[in-house]
């Protein structure tokens, strides 16, 4: 028997190949992630012939939080995927939600990071250069604080959007993953559409300032999906609660209404710790 065909990420991130390959192909654990918070696998996942790296993560392996009801952080990463990919911006790799060795759980794509400009750093000014934004000031040992600041990058730009729709609760540097082709794709979606405000992040750069264009057109196409009747909505009521798919029509028409980015309410920490 010829060993199966191995698929780059970068091919199999949308469209039917990918669907089928991850929601029907047969999952092999190969290894755990052990900084991950919850159980979090590295598979292979095959079929017919086909063959691409995954991560599994099972609801039997989540860990209760105060906030979120018990094994719905699966649910919360697929609801997040389906998002990002009625934006039309794909920065969410595939996600399905499936059976898997120990019961269900999310699968989603494994991205191979490429190396390219830094995305996030620490600088040694009051005011980030151009190219850059602020985020706040950070400890940085012995008393001393430097200035964190993220890149000004269209991409981290509607992810701050695609963050403030699903309401992200930890939206760390470790998550965003650089990849060929000058794409850019965020993991770790299991903290969000809560019906409370909770987003944190570091991509806090254009606070305030107003929403580019495509951005506001990306809305207005999610508040139309996620109306009476819209595939979006019908896609979410599977994945989370009617509370928190009102919730989410809410936040969209919100930022349509102030047509700015959101700023830190002050009523929840503004940025994740650890940052990255």
């Amino acid at each position: 028997m010829s060993a199966p065909e191995r698929i780059p990420p970068r091919s199999v991130t949308t469209g039917a190949t990918s669907a089928e390959l991850l929601a029907e192909g047969e999952l092999a654990v190969r290894g755990r992630i052990r900084e991950a918070s919850n159980a979090a696998l590295y598979c292979t996942v095959t079929h017919e012939g086909r063959e691409a790296a995954c991560i599994y993560k099972p609801v039997a392996g989540e860990r209760p939080l105060w906030d979120f009801p018990d094994g719905t952080l699966a649910q919360r990463e697929v609801a997040a995927y389906e998002v990002s990919e009625a934006t039309g911006w794909g920065l969410v790799p595939h996600t399905v939600l499936r059976d898997g060795p120990y019961g269900e759980g999310m699968c989603q794509l494994w991205i191979e990071t490429t190396p390219e400009s830094e995305l996030l750093a620490l600088v040694d000014a009051e005011e980030p250069e151009p190219g850059w934004k602020a985020i706040g000031l950070a400890e940085v040992g012995e008393g001393r604080t430097a200035l964190l600041v993220h890149a000004d990058d269209e991409r981290l730009r509607r992810l701050a959007v695609l963050d403030a729709v699903i309401n992200n609760a930890d939206r760390k540097g470790g998550h965003l993953l650089p990849a060929a082709e000058h794409r850019l794709y965020a993991i770790d979606h299991g903290v969000t559409f809560n019906a409370e405000n909770k987003l944190r992040t570091l991509l806090w750069g254009w606070a305030g300032e107003p929403l580019t264009g495509e951005a506001v057109d990306v809305l207005k196409g999610l508040k139309e999906a996620l109306g009476e009747g819209g595939t979006l909505a019908g896609t979410l009521a599977r994945l989370i609660t009617a509370v928190e798919l009102d919730a989410t029509r809410a936040r969209v028409d919100a930022l349509l209404t102030a047509g700015r980015h959101p700023e830190p309410s002050g009523e929840w920490p503004a940025i994740p710790w650890p940052p990255v």
